[in-house]
């Protein structure tokens, strides 16, 4: 069974995606089920490059990736960066591109004081960390 807002990997071609409505199927992709991606928090190794941190600044919340920056290199990057709402009704994303900051800005109006923000890193996973002000 999926769940709405799931991430699953194809590990034949790379094809990622999201799920935005729950189903009972297997996702398929290069006609093998494709990897359910597990969220890593932050008692993971690796957690001070990967743990989404937020900051306030005046009206806008920023989000950035790690404790120590993360590497935005051709072969090791962070692919997205996203808030979501409790009520997962509302979900920012801001897809980066290597050499690109790993954060993204959003209007504190936008997505309310509890939220989750997740990251994916093309290289170890996708990483979240829940949000309550």
């Amino acid at each position: 069974m999926t769940e709405k807002l799931e991430i699953y990997k194809c590990n034949v071609c790379g094809n990622i995606v999201e799920v935005i409505n729950s189903g009972v199927g297997e996702l398929v992709c290069c006609s093998l089920p494709m990897e359910h991606l597990e969220e890593k928090h932050e008692d993971s190794q690796m957690q001070e490059k990967h743990v989404p941190i937020v900051f306030i600044e005046g009206e806008n919340k920023i989000i950035r990736v790690g404790s120590i920056p993360h590497p935005m290199e051709q072969n090791h990057y962070i692919m997205f960066i996203e808030a979501i709402s409790q009520d997962k009704k509302y979900l920012k994303r801001k897809y980066l591109q290597p050499d690109e900051q790993a954060e993204m800005e959003i209007k504190s109006a936008c997505i309310k004081n509890n939220f989750t923000a997740r990251e994916l890193c093309n290289i170890h996973g996708l990483w979240t960390k829940e949000y309550n002000e």
